[in-house]
């Protein structure tokens, strides 16, 4: 599926014009006017351009809705259980590297804000927040799924959607939420599968 993004140019700026100098100059200041510009080469001056092609709107690659077979898995949204604090990790990541994580030190290089979007909207969303980051190499990014203030329950709605839909993507080796200067409990820190280091594993 590929969604057509417009593009816009923005309108030529005028120049303003130029000062006007009078015509009835005295002969002694035209002739100093003439002896300090001797041998200078006039400038080509730029006009302003009143119309300009426009190119075709090009398609962008969004990724193929996938089923949950094949995501591989089959863990269900009601044994998730959604906490103040969120937290998860797959087995084998170093407790070093969670550390960093839980406490910001990981500079996060993408960011996602979620807040007050519906359920399915975030979702198509966050799957797609995940494929960018896949195909830039991104070690360590950040969801802003907010703290379920606004929603008409009062309670966490994207928050435990996003606890669930993380789990689900293999990319993920963890995530927390992040601290009090980054949204506390209102966002997450994702740590990313190091496509680095697969290649160097795989060219062994």
């Amino acid at each position: 599926m590929t969604r057509a993004i417009p593009v816009y140019w923005p309108k030529p700026r005028l120049k303003p014009p130029l000062p006007t100098v009078s015509r009835h100059l005295d002969p002694d200041d035209k002739l100093l006017f003439h002896s300090e510009i001797e041998g200078v080469t006039p400038l080509d001056l730029e006009r302003p351009e009143h119309w300009r092609h426009r190119p075709a709107p090009y398609p962008i690659d969004q990724p193929r809705d996938l089923t949950k077979e094949e995501k591989g898995h089959t863990l269900s949204e009601g044994e998730v259980e959604t906490h103040a604090y969120l937290f998860f990790a797959r087995p084998g990541v170093q407790q070093r590297v969670l550390a960093d994580l839980q406490r910001g030190a990981i500079p996060r290089e993408l960011e996602l804000d979620l807040h007050g979007l519906t359920s399915a909207y975030a979702e198509q969303l966050c799957d797609e927040f995940l494929a960018v980051c896949k195909h830039r190499r991104i070690r360590c990014a950040q969801i802003i799924h907010g703290k379920g203030y606004g929603s008409q329950e009062r309670q966490p709605v994207l928050k435990r959607k996003v606890n669930y839909w993380l789990r689900l993507h293999p990319e993920v080796l963890a995530f927390c939420s992040a601290t009090p200067r980054d949204g506390g409990t209102g966002a997450v820190y994702l740590l990313l599968r190091n496509p680095e280091k697969g290649h160097r594993q795989r060219r062994r």
